[in-house]
């Protein structure tokens, strides 16, 4: 038997005793079976035997918007809820070097849709192509010539492919990578210590070099001070800080079901594909006068990263990149951290990508899922003006935060997705990383007379200026899908009445967009307020309901637009765009972005220029970074933040957040324990309670914490700075939950104390910094 084939009926009997997808939202990401299930459909009709096949994408199909609403309206409505749509697969797959295009039905298990791509670019890579052309230089005799030649050590040597972009060329060239190399021997800091000159050019079809040069030779930039991990560096160290604790002893106030995340007054769904990494889809917000969920925004992710250096030498010119259409900004991603990349309150989920073979690659920790308090005030006033005394109010701003990084090569991109209460959603994207440097043989500033490109940073390095613009598409649905775009410019007015005293104001001038080259924004250039308006629905005032784009910091493209690099990425030729909703245009940069000629993007889409005044409209946005290195850039980046706001405007009819209680922080009751242990050298401390120690307790503790995200935790805690010691156990019982750190501990009140022996009562008061108020009791 065909080996494909068996491995078909393998995957038929697996999936027999898998649980169907039946349950599945319909925009839920694929899960491992449905990987599986895909693999084994394309292989049946593509035998590995008689074909080169590898897949370079799969994610959801996701179902027509019209239809997934008409579903989701049953849902909510109809006592027996109807069956989801289907679930479907989109595949980009490389067949006997021709790319395809398939369309999967995992109801059926059937292809229902093949079609071979012939226009121009070419699908993003997969880490095994990437991977192959890399180990291909180890065998190249004339590149490891070029390595003895500088006296490097081979075995210190590691490389990494990079696309090549298109400069004019009529012929197609062909799936081609250059590799470049660096040098590490005593440090991780790999990108600190470029080996500079060498060319290497692969086929990835034919995975052969097909093209070496060395061009010339400079200093390899040297290790010592690189190395930036926290177990390598040597004194003299920075301030070190007193810890500082995020405790929630009630659990989270988000639920997950799935897909589906629920918190305070927000409800949308997330999910996850390899290609734009986190997708934030059917955002809804309550409306607590309205007693409902009201629509804001139907899907939202990160489009593009458009990522070109200014560098023009012969082994830099090229570096134009596309992080999420050549890499795949989702494939990039990274676990993260438990308390270092979040919060110690942070929920993680895990996602799916494939490998080029189709087999499903679990990446852990992919998200991390938290409320934020970091001391931020959402409202406050303090009246001072009526004469019986002051009035204070005050309501602290906690969020809701999805987080995900990327690392695309040298780059690490945090990508946060911020719920607020006042029905915001903050979108922000941090940098850090490693710079791409050039190795140069100046050492000082001084001895350069030419046009280097960069910053130098340390000694034979430079740091190459370079810019990064992230394109995200918002396809907000704003109470409905109709809705209209509305830029209101801020216009000053001369005054002419003699009769006033002011010679000047400013008004609100609104021009509603009818098309969209009316649409097309430059941001700096005028003050003005950008929304995406309801045009049949209106408060009680008059006023269209609306959400509106508040930017933060603002960069446009530099480059020319006739530099082959700005023609490719001419979607960031306008930080704002609308376009009308179609389910094909998701990607701006286009869906083939390796070596692609600019003919299927965003700037290309808007050429027709269809109405979209009262129609399904999606929101195209633009953010860029201008970053010229500095030295404090190196070895590592210090994190640089951006980002953006979508924020209500006239969608209530007042202040969404005004009966908004704060959280009950003030105390934290920890009940079912008992004292074991009481040694009591100094208990004339003791004797005159209540008394206030501050500092004065040698106390160690002992007790099993039951969490719902953590599980059993037995902690034990040490403060040591008065020689009296008491030891809790802990009772059996599953309400012996809480969590105490010796930094939050200031003072220590006694209010009671009889001795150690049983029935007696024991009760201490710990007043801390994140939790004002402990009470311990111990029977």
């Amino acid at each position: 038997m065909d080996h494909s084939l068996k491995i078909y009926f393998f995957f038929l009997l697996l999936l027999s005793i898998i649980p169907s997808s039946d349950q599945q939202h319909p925009l839920d990401s694929l899960n491992p079976t449905e990987f599986v299930r895909v693999r084994a459909i394309v292989n049946q009709s593509y035998p590995l035997s008689r074909n080169n096949l590898t897949f370079q994408y799969i994610g959801l199909n996701e179902p027509d918007k019209q239809v997934l609403i008409s579903w989701l309206e049953k849902v909510n409505n109809l006592p027996t809820p109807p069956p989801p749509p289907s679930r479907e697969a989109f595949v980009i797959a490389r067949i006997n070097h021709g790319t395809h295009e398939l369309v999967v039905d995992l109801s059926h298990d059937e292809i229902v849709s093949d079609r071979v791509y012939e226009g121009n670019g070419y699908p993003l890579l997969t880490f095994e192509e990437q991977n192959g052309a890399n180990q291909l230089v180890y065998g190249s005799a004339p590149f490891l010539a070029s390595i003895a030649k500088r006296g490097l050590k081979v075995k210190e040597v590691v490389c990494g492919s990079f696309t090549v972009g298109w400069f004019g060329e009529m012929r197609r060239t062909g799936r081609i990578v250059r590799v470049m190399c660096y040098y590490l021997d005593g440090t991780v800091n790999l990108y600190m210590r470029p080996i500079e000159g060498i060319t290497v050019t692969v086929d990835l079809e034919a995975m052969k070099v097909v093209h070496f040069k060395d061009r010339l030779v400079v200093p390899t930039p040297k290790g010592d001070g690189t190395d930036y991990r926290e177990s390598r560096q040597k004194a003299p160290f920075g301030p070190e800080l007193k810890r500082i604790t995020v405790v929630q002893p009630d659990g989270p106030s988000f639920t997950i079901d799935g897909g589906r995340v629920r918190w305070a007054n927000w409800d949308f769904h997330l999910s996850f594909d390899a290609r734009a990494g986190p997708i934030v889809s059917l955002a809804a917000v309550y409306d607590t006068e309205k007693q409902q969920f009201r629509r804001v925004m139907y899907r939202g992710f990160v489009s593009e990263l458009f990522v070109p250096y200014m560098d023009l030498t012969e082994e830099w010119y090229y570096r134009t990149f596309f992080d999420a259409g050549e890499y795949g900004y989702g494939l990039c991603a990274v676990p993260l951290e438990p308390l270092r990349d979040c919060p110690a309150n942070a929920v993680f989920r895990s996602a799916f990508v494939t490998g080029g073979d189709g087999t499903p690659i679990e990446i852990p920790n992919v998200f991390c899922i938290f409320e934020r308090n970091a001391g931020d005030i959402m409202w406050r006033h303090t009246e001072t003006m009526i004469p019986s005394g002051l009035v204070t109010e005050v309501r602290p701003d906690v969020s809701l935060v999805v987080r995900m990084v990327s690392t695309v090569g040298n780059y690490d991109y945090i990508n946060d997705w911020e719920f607020k209460q006042i029905g915001s959603i903050k979108v922000k994207v941090g940098l850090s990383g490693l710079l791409e440097v050039r190795g140069t043989q100046y050492t000082h500033k001084d001895q350069i007379h030419e046009e280097v490109y960069g910053t130098l940073l340390a000694e034979n390095t430079l740091g190459a200026h370079h810019d990064h613009f992230l394109t995200y598409y918002l396809d907000l649905d704003v109470d409905g899908e109709s809705n209209s775009f509305v830029k209101s410019k801020l216009q000053t007015v001369r005054v002419n009445d003699p009769c006033s005293p002011r010679k000047s104001y400013w008004k609100v001038v609104s021009e509603t967009a009818r098309t969209e080259s009316d649409a097309k924004v430059k941001l700096g250039s005028d003050s003005a307020d950008l929304l995406v308006v309801n045009p049949n629905k209106r408060t009680k005032m008059g006023n269209f309901v609306g959400y509106r784009l508040i930017p933060g910091s603002v960069a446009g493209p530099l480059l020319t637009d006739d530099d082959f690099p700005q023609i490719r990425g001419d979607f960031t030729e306008y930080n704002v765009w609308v376009t009308p909703y179609n389910k094909s245009e998701k990607w701006a940069g286009g869906t083939y972005v390796d070596q692609s000629r600019g003919d299927d993007t965003l700037a290309t889409w808007t050429s027709r220029n269809r109405r979209i005044e009262n129609k399904d409209i999606v929101l195209w946005y633009t953010l860029g970074f201008h970053h010229v290195p500095y030295q404090e850039d190196f070895p590592l980046m210090p994190t640089i933040s951006t980002g953006f706001e979508l924020r209500p405007a006239n969608f209530f009819e007042n202040n969404p957040v005004l009966k908004v209680k704060a959280p009950n922080i003030n105390l934290l009751q920890i009940i079912d324990l008992f004292a074991c242990e009481l040694d009591l050298n100094r208990a004339n401390i003791l004797s005159n309670a209540p008394r206030v120690l501050p500092h004065a307790l040698s106390t160690r503790v002992h007790f099993l914490r039951v969490d719902p995200i953590f599980g059993v935790q037995v902690v034990d805690l040490n403060i040591r700075e008065y020689p009296v010691k008491l030891v809790l156990g802990p009772k059996p019982g599953p309400q012996s939950q809480a969590l105490l750190f010796p930094s939050q501990f200031e003072q220590v009140r006694v209010l009671s104390h009889d001795g150690c022996t049983d029935g007696q009562h024991l009760e201490y008061l710990f007043f801390g910094y994140d939790v004002p108020l402990i009470r311990i009791r111990a029977m």
